[in-house]
């Protein structure tokens, strides 16, 4: 294999994840993990990223199909939604810091509710228990409730059955016991690196490093395990030195294939998109910095609220902050460098426009079976 160019990773770097729309449950397959966020503007994030890879995807249609899915909400390297085989890799999880005694006992009277009730919503919860306020983890203050349900959730205690207007509905969750022998940790830190490689390659050295300590988010109990698997890992992927950085990916892909070749789409891509959501990667591809700033004082905002990713051929050159009001986008553009202005672009930013409206609008309601 001939050592790639920057040219080449950076083709291969969006190829490999834009790839042929698929079935909802394919695309979350191939993906590995779908990062979620709960701000709409105009969409979700985890809608935002399945309406690129997800055939006639609609705003909204993981939510109303996911207790239909093989899937689960929980955490990764950030919180999201992953195919159900890779939580065996995490659970049961053992939190970084454990409950005391009372904590323990109020999860217990917890989960006997909800084993005995089935799929609750956290109201039903606190209105049988009255845990409450707790101070939370920015110093304010919130529902003891909906605290514990969520640690509860986190230690693989319960599942997100479904949501009920963005609200989680949980109910009792029932995980294999895994091999805690230290040959089985090692091997599920193996796949939890492959995992996240798969789903962000190429990376950057430090950004590989920065993945593996961001998987003490979700597997925690094997922190010991990622490193030395880490370690191992450097040394089976496959790849090359490019102007002072070490660049890693999949020992089984080519980065300089040419079937990487770039289509002639133009696309607006979530903030947390695989193909920018590294922001080290993004500098070294693409040449300028991408920030996420809805949590940024609007006053100090460069690129605005929730500006997203305008990606044209094998080149994120600017970005997007995109209004919807009564069916109709109201989109404002920045551009890293020159605004293109070939006809070729508007017409592929249009086309991208008219996708990103058909992708907001609701499904038509179906039409009830007339009477024989």
């Amino acid at each position: 294999m001939a050592a790639p160019t920057l040219d080449d990773l950076r083709r291969y770097a969006v190829a490999r994840t834009l790839f042929k729309a698929t079935t909802l449950p394919r695309a979350i397959r191939r993906l590995g993990f779908v990062q979620a966020d709960p701000i709409r503007a105009p969409a979700r994030a985890q809608d935002l990223t399945l309406r690129h890879r997800v055939e006639d995807y609609r705003a909204g249609d993981l939510e109303s199909r996911y207790a239909r899915l093989a899937i689960d909400e929980d955490c990764l390297v950030n919180y999201g939604f992953l195919p159900r085989e890779h939580l065996a890799l995490m659970h049961p999880r053992e939190a970084k810091r454990a409950w005391d005694a009372e904590t323990r006992r109020k999860a217990a009277e917890v989960l006997a509710f909800v084993r005995e009730h089935g799929q609750v919503h956290p109201r039903q919860v606190e209105q049988h228990f009255a845990h409450g306020r707790v101070k939370n983890y920015w110093g304010g203050s919130s529902n003891a409730t909906t605290h514990l349900l969520d640690g509860m959730h986190y230690r693989g205690m319960l599942r997100v059955a479904r949501r009920d207007s963005g609200t989680r509905v949980y109910e009792a969750a029932a995980h294999a016991p895994g091999d805690d022998s230290p040959t089985g940790r090692a091997q599920r830190a193996a796949a939890l690196i492959d995992l996240v490689v798969r789903k962000y390659a190429p990376l950057p050295a430090a950004s590989l490093t920065y993945l593996v300590r961001l998987l003490g988010y979700g597997a925690p109990h094997l922190s010991a395990h990622t490193q030395a698997a880490l370690r191992e890992a450097r040394e089976a992927l496959a790849s090359c030195r490019i102007d002072g950085t070490t660049w890693y990916w999949p020992a089984d892909e080519n980065p300089a294939s040419r079937r990487h070749a770039p289509d002639e789409a133009v696309r607006l891509l979530a903030p947390f998109d695989p193909v920018v959501w590294d922001r080290r990667r993004f500098v070294l591809l693409w040449g300028w910095t991408y920030k996420f700033e809805a949590y940024t004082p609007p006053e100090k905002r460069q690129l605005g609220y929730y500006a997203l990713p305008l990606l044209r051929h094998d080149r994120v050159i600017g970005w997007a902050n995109v209004a919807a009001r009564e069916g109709r986008l109201q989109p404002s553009f920045g551009y890293a460098g020159a605004k293109p202005r070939d006809a070729a672009f508007r017409a592929a930013l249009d086309d991208e426009l008219q996708r990103m409206t058909e992708f907001l609008a609701r499904r038509p309601a179906l039409n009830p079976r007339r009477p024989a």
